[in-house]
C-alpha cells in the first residue's frame, strides 16, 4: 500500500519517537489530552528559536485547554538538548515540552513534513490532534515565514468550543467583524426549523444563525 500523509478526521499515525524527554510512543503517550506536533527546519536557526519562545511562553495556556506540545527537528537528540540550554542561558526561556529528534527523516516522510521544492529540511508543520487520537488541524508554513502562536492556540480552544456546543466558529473568532464573540448554530435542516429560524434577533438569516455561549 502506498505511503500517504494523514487526512482530517484520520488518527494521526502510531510511531515511536526519541524526544529530549526520551522515549514516546504517539498518539498512545497522550491518550485522553489534545496534542500540537510542530517541526522545525533544523536547531540553532533564528526563526525556530523565536517560535520556540513563542510555544513556551504559551505552554500553560495549551496545557490549560488539555493540550500538549511536541516539537520536531531533523537533528540529533544531543543537538536538541544543546539548544534547548542555549535558550535557556541566553534568552531566559526554560523548555518544557519535548523535542522529537527525527535524525533520519523518519516522522517528517510519514506526516509530509519534507516538500523537495522547499528544499531538503522540513517545512513548517503543524498538526492539532484530539484527546483521541484523530487529526483534527494541519498547517504548513515555509521556512522562512515564522508562526503565529497565538492562531495556534486560538485553533485548539475553537475546535474543542466546536464540540462541546455542537456549532461553528466564524472568521477570527472570539473577534469576528460581524458577530463577535459568538458562535454559528448549525444551518436549519428542514422547512419548519428554517421559518421558525428567519425571525430571531440573532440571525442573518435561516441559514445564518448565530448564538453566544
Amino acid at each position: 500500500m502506498e505511503s500517504r500523509i494523514p487526512l482530517l478526521g484520520e488518527k494521526f499515525p502510531e510511531m515511536e519517537v526519541v524526544t529530549t524527554q526520551g522515549v514516546l510512543k504517539l498518539p498512545q503517550a497522550m491518550a485522553g489530552k489534545w496534542f500540537v506536533l510542530f517541526s522545525h527546519p533544523a536547531d540553532f536557526t533564528p526563526v525556530c528559536t523565536t517560535e520556540f519562545v513563542a510555544f513556551q511562553r504559551r505552554y500553560k495556556e495549551f496545557k490549560a485547554l488539555n493540550c500538549e506540545l511536541i516539537g520536531l527537528s531533523i537533528d540529533q537528540v544531543f543537538s536538541h538538548i544543546k539548544w534547548i540550554e542555549w535558550i535557556g542561558e541566553k534568552l531566559g526561556e526554560q523548555i518544557e515540552f519535548p523535542v522529537i529528534a527525527d535524525d533520519m527523516g523518519q516522522v517528517a516522510a510519514k506526516l509530509g513534513m519534507v516538500h523537495p521544492g522547499k528544499g531538503t529540511n522540513t517545512v513548517r508543520a503543524v498538526f492539532i490532534v484530539d484527546d483521541k487520537g484523530t487529526l483534527r488541524i494541519m498547517f504548513y508554513y515555509p521556512q522562512e515565514l515564522g508562526r503565529n502562536i497565538d492562531e495556534i492556540l486560538r485553533a485548539v480552544k475553537g475546535m474543542q468550543t466546536s464540540d462541546a456546543h455542537g456549532v461553528a466558529i466564524p472568521a477570527g473568532w472570539p473577534n469576528n467583524e460581524l458577530i463577535g464573540c459568538s458562535v454559528i448554530i448549525p444551518p436549519a435542516k428542514d422547512v419548519k426549523t428554517a421559518k421558525e429560524r428567519a425571525g430571531q434577533a440573532d440571525s442573518f438569516d435561516w441559514w445564518f444563525c448565530h448564538k453566544q455561549l
